[in-house]
């Protein structure tokens, strides 16, 4: 039996206080990472330094602006967060309510609805929007059902246990059924997807569902085509990183995430890829899929589809920067009254010689 432990406080620094109600009946329910942006959110609010942005937030946890748009809509959705958004929709602000003017009713049924949602909002499909449609996932009595009629379900199940070196929950179950059941892949399709992400060192399930959701988007139905675009992606994601500087090692989630952006929702070449990774590279002396992501983004708003047309915006820059630089000297001039009478010119190095002659 363990013994039980006291712990007291002798900090004398300024500290952020948590609502004692958060902790006994939101916290558990949450995602963690969930609750790190929540707790960063209670920390920023009594300190008016702190430069508030998703992407300031993103950057801050090594994760997405996507992963934090989910977290605040998690949040939204169990009734403790307000979002303020503008006309078309982009977030401008935000609100912590206060948890404990909750009323024990709509308390227990926002949680709920929250936390029935949460595998689908901290899960984002490929494209890296956040979509409000939860995936119908196979009830416990459908997957034992299942699993009566079709031995090869079991089969499945069974392997990837084994693949995944761990006991399968019901939710891990419903997770990996729902390729089969609502995307409809072949059982062998599923199989693959799975040893093809462990061979990968992933063995998460948020991991193996953006993978899987790729797949679907790709429309590939076999295991022969997952083969060849896993081959082909594969080589797309290292040739990036090698841009970054980044060698010796897989690429993580956040940075498929990104990348799987840029080639497919953008649509970008891995030449216009690459320049965004130089130019990250020289802006910021590191690797940065956030900062990279800005300069795509903002291409793709443009309309960007070669490097030509990314010439075409480097110079039209150039003529803002010299246009804005004369204007802010010619405005300089006018303002300095000792430039208002005629400059002399001068020898300096003749009056040097006529004074030490004297």
């Amino acid at each position: 039996m363990s013994s039980t432990l006291t712990i007291s406080d002798s900090r004398s620094d300024s500290s952020t206080l948590v609502p004692d109600i958060f902790i006994d009946e939101y916290m558990a329910k949450a995602n963690g990472e969930f609750v790190k942006i929540y707790l960063y959110l209670l920390r920023i609010t009594h300190d008016p330094a702190y430069d508030i942005s998703l992407s300031s937030i993103a950057d801050a946890f090594s994760c997405t602006e996507n992963d934090v748009k989910r977290a605040l809509k998690y949040w939204k959705k169990a009734g403790i967060l307000k979002l303020d958004t503008d006309e078309s929709g982009l977030l401008r602000g935000l609100t912590l309510l206060p948890v404990r003017g909750i009323t024990a009713v709509s308390e227990t049924k926002a949680i709920r609805e929250a936390a029935a949602s949460q595998i689908s909002e901290q899960t984002p499909a490929p494209s890296g929007d956040v979509s409000d449609t939860q995936p119908k996932y196979l009830s416990p009595g459908d997957i034992e059902q299942l699993q009566k009629e079709n031995p090869d379900i079991v089969q499945l199940l069974f392997l990837a246990e084994q693949y995944m070196k761990k006991t399968l929950s019901a939710t891990d179950m419903q997770r990996i059924l729902y390729f089969y059941d609502e995307l409809h892949f072949p059982i062998d399709l599923v199989e693959y997807l799975i040893e093809y992400c462990v061979s990968q060192n992933h063995r998460s399930l948020n991991y193996i569902e953006k993978v899987g959701l790729a797949w679907h988007e790709e429309s590939i139905h076999t295991v022969e085509e997952a083969k060849a675009r896993a081959k082909t992606w594969s080589k797309d994601y290292y040739s990036i990183l090698k841009a970054f500087g980044i060698r010796g090692r897989d690429p993580v989630d956040t940075e498929i995430e990104y990348m799987n952006r840029w080639l497919r929702q953008y649509g970008f070449s891995l030449d216009i890829i690459r320049e965004a990774c130089s130019r990250t590279i020289a802006a910021t002396a590191k690797p940065s899929f956030n900062y990279a992501e800005g300069i795509l983004s903002n291409w793709k708003q443009k309309g960007v589809t070669s490097y030509e047309d990314i010439r075409g915006l480097d110079e039209q820059h150039q003529k803002r920067v010299k246009s804005s630089e004369k204007g802010e000297q010619a405005k300089a001039g006018k303002s300095n009254k000792f430039n208002n009478f005629h400059q002399r010119e001068y020898d300096y190095e003749k009056l040097e010689k006529q004074l030490l002659n004297k």
